[in-house]
């Protein structure tokens, strides 16, 4: 994928918040500026530490779910993807670059804020049918 300049920051940012271990005054206002209220609430969850990185033992598969108000979002960085409807409605769209699950999940990964799980693979297909189970279906 092309990087457009929010995600050139974003990397710049992350890649800055790695060598320190933190995030700076200066990140906090850089990403505050490019991301918003996006921001605010990724670093809500970050706090919260609703960031979990499943690994599935012994094939080595890896899912990342971001806990949201209403459900699991199941995240796949490398596909810049997420099952949020804001990834639906706003990022297909193009009318933002990412959701804040999509934010979360990079700054967890690049500052190791995220909880670790370990899994059998057994239990790799009842989860992931869970994880992508649309909200009227969760709630019925």
């Amino acid at each position: 994928m092309s990087t457009n300049p929010e995600e050139e920051t974003l990397n710049v940012v992350c890649r800055e918040a790695k060598a320190a271990g933190k995030l700076s005054g200066d990140n906090l206002t850089t990403l505050y500026e490019l991301f918003g209220q996006r921001f605010t609430k990724a670093l809500d969850a970050l706090k919260e530490g609703r960031v979990k990185k499943y690994i599935f033992k012994p094939s080595g598969r890896i899912v990342w779910i971001v806990i949201g108000r209403e459900r699991d979002y199941l995240i796949m960085p490398e596909a810049e993807f997420c099952t949020c409807d804001d990834f639906y409605f706003r990022v297909l769209d193009k009318k933002v670059h990412m959701c804040y699950h999509l934010l979360t999940q990079k700054l967890a990964q690049n500052l190791g804020w995220f909880d670790t799980i370990d899994e059998h693979d057994e239990t790799y297909g009842m989860l992931m049918k869970e994880w992508k189970k649309p909200l009227a279906e969760k709630k019925a």
